[in-house]
């Protein structure tokens, strides 16, 4: 895992750019703690930070081939990050195709993969990835991300070429790149619902997932390898069942290669302990026990007060699983001074790029920052609610057949009275949110293919599922993949194995839902490696504190920020939430939270925002 960066410029030698280059690769320090590079020819500089996972001495980047062209031999270069999981068998089949190796790299497995079959190797991959190659035969760069969109990745491009970057921050180094933020840009960060392609910042688009860009002299053009396809499904219940528990036997074998300590994040639900159990019982092959961390706050047991979506605290389910696996356990137990740091909260949104915060992302941070101290890898349950369906809102008929993004329509149905946004209310009215969603989610359902004879219940379902696998996953993986790559820990997520998505995808809405609960096939699937507590627990989500003290304490800050007359006030309304801070009540809490990342953004970045329309 690592960050990656580069430009390309037709009209210009690169070799004069090396501080620009090297202050763009920066940026990327925390997601390759353990070495950089940078590599140049006439019209590109590749720039890497690397964190070492598979091959500690062999896999250092930018790495170079060399292959014959037009009778003379020419030097290829290439950046990456993320992991290739089936590597083993393209290296073994690239060799009887006449390759050799000189390390035991994934990385020099993709570029051999590359020379081999040009841009239809990106077909072959399975794993998390965003990478680039410079081929000089054409001289052209070829820009790949993975099919789900787990490892980011982003372009900007210029009068003679490209920059890109892991992150927007690598991209924004470059002085010819100004922090703009435009109404559309807003209007993305404020609805929860991630278009493809786009980006929070002015003229930096995100390359798609399962996409390969590719920019040569005629300019960028873009084709897809990959998109999630509506199939007829042939397969009986028990046929199901048998073979998800065949993919997530192998998913997880594959995840679990490393050269380096791995870890399981775990938090006492289905998803999580599922993957657990299952790592636990092939490490357990090994001679080997799995380490398992979980997250929880300091007074949460006094606190702990059900709701509609939380029925019970995660630390009792933590503990039954972690008992029955033998795993190595640690809680990460947090308190409200760390939760609300404004330096910790200073972090998140650099890490960020956008003034994304709050507790979940500050709770996140620092659980991978503590793992990070003992481990370099960890597996997540991430994305298992979006590919069996398990939040509630599947299972809520009213909600799921409005024309809206699902978890919009279930948020708003829930809004407390009285609650408010934190934006002006003219600030609102240019960015027109509503009508903003109402256009995505059009252009979203255009997208899904109905299966010939699907009935109209299944249709709507296929429309939900499709929603949530093409975008709003893609909120979820990005801020997984931000607080974790802050720290240099890379996290792994089994669900998001492209042959799972697809295979759980096309099984019908029936089958999913056949035991009368949510995510009945995976519940089916591995029922028999968890404990009967965690079989029988309802969805729960990723655990907030609940201590009146953490809103008390945004409140406090965010009168700072009213004293002082910060700018945030040209977008936040001063009144609302002046208000909100003095009565710091629970319902104020998102109002406090979006006012300080709005606060912090504004003072990290500087942007130029603009909203005339």
């Amino acid at each position: 895992m690592c960050g990656i960066t580069g430009w390309v410029a037709y009209r210009q030698d690169l070799g004069a750019e090396r501080k620009v280059v090297d202050a763009m690769t920066e940026t990327m320090s925390c997601r390759g703690p353990d070495a950089r590079g940078t590599w140049y020819a006439r019209h590109v500089a590749l720039g890497h930070r690397r964190l070492a996972v598979i091959d500690l001495p062999g896999g250092e980047q930018p790495m170079t081939t060399e292959v014959v062209h037009e009778g003379r031999t020419i030097t290829l270069g290439m950046v990456y990050s993320g992991e290739v999981y089936n590597y083993t068998e393209l290296r073994d089949e690239l060799r009887r195709r006449g390759h050799t190796f000189t390390t035991d790299s994934d990385t020099e497995v993709v570029l051999r993969a590359y020379v081999e079959w040009g841009t239809a190797f990106a077909e072959r991959l399975n794993g998390m990835y965003a990478l680039a190659i410079w081929d000089p035969r054409t001289e052209t760069l070829v820009m790949v991300r993975d099919r789900m969109g787990i490892k980011p990745f982003f372009y900007y491009p210029t009068a003679d070429g490209v920059l890109f970057g892991s992150e927007p921050k690598a991209i924004l180094a470059n002085p010819a790149v100004p922090a703009v933020v435009e109404a559309e840009g807003l209007r993305e960060l404020l609805t929860v619902s991630k278009t493809p392609g786009k980006s929070l910042w002015a003229g930096m688009f995100e390359v798609e997932p399962g996409t390969v860009v590719t920019v040569d002299h005629a300019g960028i053009h873009r084709s897809t390898y990959w998109r999630l396809e509506t199939r007829q499904h042939t397969d009986d219940q028990d046929t199901s069942v048998a073979h998800i528990r065949e993919l997530l036997d192998d998913i997880t074998r594959r995840q679990l290669v490393a050269d380096v300590p791995r870890c399981v994040l775990l938090s006492g639900g289905l998803d999580s302990s599922a993957i657990t159990a299952l790592a636990a019982g092939q490490l357990a092959e090994e001679g080997k026990k799995v380490r398992s961390f979980a997250v929880d706050f300091v007074g949460q047991e006094e606190n702990f007060q059900p709701t509609e979506l939380r029925g019970t605290p995660d630390t009792p389910y933590v503990h039954d699983v972690a008992d029955l696996v033998h795993s190595q356990h640690s809680d990460i137990v947090l308190d409200n001074a760390v939760l609300t740091d404004p330096e910790i909260r200073r972090k998140v949104v650099r890490a960020n790029d956008a003034p994304l915060g709050g507790d979940i992302f500050n709770s996140l941070y620092l659980l991978f920052a503590a793992i990070r101290e003992q481990s370099t890898v960890a597996l997540s349950g991430e994305s298992a609610d979006e590919v069996f369906g398990g939040y509630l809102w599947f299972h809520d008929p009213e909600v799921r057949n409005r024309p809206m993004f699902p978890w919009i329509a279930y948020t708003l149905s829930r809004r407390q009275p009285g609650q408010v946004h934190a934006l002006r209310k003219d600030v609102l009215r240019q960015l027109d949110l509503g009508g903003h969603l109402r256009e995505r989610y059009a252009e979203a359902v255009r997208e899904v293919e109905r299966l010939d004879g699907e009935s109209d219940d299944e249709w709507a379902m296929r429309k939900v599922c499709y929603l949530h696998l093409t975008r709003m996953v893609r909120i979820l993986l990005d801020r997984k993949d931000r607080m974790s790559m802050a720290v240099g820990l890379e996290v792994r997520v089994p669900f998001c194995d492209h042959r799972l998505v697809e295979y759980v995808y096309n099984t019908p809405w029936s089958m999913k839902t056949f035991d009368g609960h949510e995510k009945s096939l995976l519940r089916a699937a591995t029922s028999d490696v968890l404990p009967q507590s965690v079989v029988d627990r309802r969805k729960s989500p990723y655990p907030q504190t609940q201590d009146p003290a953490y809103v008390e304490a945004l409140a406090g800050q965010v009168r700072e920020l009213v004293a002082d007359r910060h700018p945030v006030f040209e977008l936040v309304d001063r009144e609302n939430v002046d208000q909100a801070a003095r009565s710091a009540e629970g319902a104020a809490r998102r109002q406090l939270e979006q006012t300080l990342s709005l606060a912090t953004w504004i003072d990290l970045y500087h942007p130029d925002i603009r909203l005339s329309l």
